[in-house]
């Protein structure tokens, strides 16, 4: 982009205007990375729900350029695990991206290239730092949408398919006080 913008974004839905590109991930498009296999594909059938949206703001994914965006998570389980993103590595492995909470409660799930696991609260004004070679995943443990701002650079680039075919080592389900982060029994790191 070679001139100055300005995007219009409601810091209670996550809605960006002009929306820019929305991508809309559906329980379809992510059969996959819920353990509970039969539990999706009973609700695929009743009705595929929305797991999460995200606006993208239209910035050449190019070194020097910033791009940013919002997402929504909704809220919901799959069997006993919360709606979540599908998770990435950047293509560009060495760039690092920064996430604001504008409403809800998440947690964050994050995973080395080398294997180490952190998780981080997310709720109303944190901001998380994501280092380079993360992966992350953003996962909505509330009753309402989990809405978040992203910054990062231009040309980092998506990497899907490691999480795809790998997941991440741990999982984030409901317990009978919260949400209990434990081990990925199908991980195959």
């Amino acid at each position: 982009m070679d001139v100055p913008f300005n995007v219009s974004l409601d810091l209670k839905t996550g809605e960006m205007k002009p929306e820019g590109i929305m991508v809309v991930r559906r329980l379809s498009q992510m059969r996959g990375a819920f353990q509970d296999h039969d539990a999706a594909e009973r609700m695929v059938a009743e009705s595929d729900p929305v797991i999460y949206r995200v606006y993208n703001v239209v910035v050449p994914e190019e070194s020097g350029q910033l791009q940013f965006c919002t997402s929504i998570i909704y809220p919901g389980r799959v069997g006993d695990e919360y709606f979540m993103t599908k998770g990435h590595f950047h293509q560009k492995i060495e760039t690092a991206e920064v996430y604001l909470t504008l409403q809800g409660q998440g947690l964050l799930l994050m995973q080395s290239d080398d294997g180490r696991v952190a998780t981080l609260d997310m709720f109303p004004g944190s901001t998380s730092y994501i280092p380079p070679r993360w992966a992350h995943r953003s996962i909505n443990v509330g009753s309402v949408p989990l809405v978040l701002y992203a910054v990062y650079p231009g040309d980092a680039g998506h990497n899907y398919g490691i999480i795809e075919e790998k997941g991440f080592s741990k999982i984030v389900v409901a317990g009978p006080c919260g949400p209990v982060v434990m081990n990925n029994p199908r991980y195959s790191g």
